[in-house]
C-alpha cells in the first residue's frame, strides 16, 4: 500500500527543494529525537522540589515506573540501567503515538527503524555482558553441561542473533498494522467512528513498548547473572 508523505517531510521538502518521499519514516524519527532533547533540555533547567511542575510529575512517575520494572526484572544494580531502557521507552513510545496524529507516519512503522533498534538493544546487551563478566560471558552460550558445550554454543549463538530480528519485527508488524487499519476506517467513515480505533492504537503504542523494553530488561538480567 503506497503512503503520502507526512506533511513535516514535505514541508522539508521544499525548504530543500528535494523530493524526500522515500526518507519519509527517518525524517520523522529525527524531528522526535531533536524535539525530544530540546524538550527534556529545556524542561530540566526548571525542575523544583517545592513545586514540582505538572511535566516534572510525569517525568518522576515515569522514573519510578522504569525503575520499579528494573528492580523487579534485573535486581541489584538495574536502576543504572535506567537511561538505557528509559531512552528506548521515550523514543519508541512517542515513535508509536506520532502515527496517531493525521498527516504523520509512525517510525516504527518501518521495519529498518525497529530493526536498527533491535540491533541497538542487542549490541548493548552484549557489551554490558562483556563488561559485567568479562571473557566469562561466553560460558553464557555454553549451556549448562561442559560435555554438551559444542552442540549448545551454535544454537545460543543463533537464538541471540534471532532476538533483535525478533524484537524489530514484533514492532514493526503491530504498529504498521495498527496504523493501516486506522488509516483505511478514517478515509471509509466519519471521524467520530474511528475513535475506538484511535484508542485501540494508543493502547497498543503503550503495549509494544512495554514489550521491547521489558524484554531488553530481561536480556540484560541474563547477560549480568554469573550462574
Amino acid at each position: 500500500m503506497h503512503e503520502l508523505s507526512s506533511l513535516l517531510t514535505l514541508l522539508l521538502g521544499k525548504l530543500l527543494h528535494r523530493d524526500l518521499g522515500g526518507y519519509d519514516y527517518f525524517v520523522i524519527l529525527g524531528f522526535i529525537m531533536a524535539g525530544t532533547l530540546l524538550v527534556f533540555f529545556l524542561a530540566t533547567r526548571r525542575l523544583s522540589v517545592e513545586k514540582p511542575g505538572v511535566f516534572q510529575q510525569v517525568l518522576e512517575l515515569f522514573t519510578e515506573t522504569v525503575n520499579k520494572f528494573l528492580d523487579d526484572v534485573i535486581g541489584h544494580d538495574g536502576r543504572k540501567y535506567l537511561p538505557l531502557i528509559g531512552t528506548f521507552a521515550v523514543l519508541i513510545l512517542l515513535c508509536n503515538l506520532i502515527g496517531l496524529v493525521p498527516g504523520f507516519m509512525p517510525p516504527t512503522g518501518n521495519i529498518v527503524v525497529t530493526i536498527s533498534l533491535g540491533l541497538c538493544s542487542f549490541v548493548t546487551y552484549n557489551l554490558i555482558g562483556l563488561k559485567a563478566q568479562g571473557l566469562g560471558y561466553i560460558k553464557h552460550f555454553m549451556g549448562p553441561i561442559p560435555l554438551m558445550a559444542p552442540l549448545f554454543f551454535p544454537i545460543e549463538i543463533v537464538s541471540h542473533i534471532a532476538r533483535p530480528m525478533s524484537l524489530g519485527i514484533r514492532l514493526f508488524g503491530n504498529i504498521f498494522g495498527d496504523h493501516q487499519v486506522g488509516g483505511v476506517f478514517l478515509s471509509l467513515v466519519p471521524p467520530v467512528v474511528p475513535v475506538p480505533f484511535i484508542l485501540l492504537g494508543i493502547f497498543v503504542s503503550f503495549v509494544q513498548t512495554l514489550v521491547f523494553s521489558l524484554l531488553s530488561m530481561i536480556y540484560i538480567a541474563q547477560a549480568v547473572e554469573h550462574h
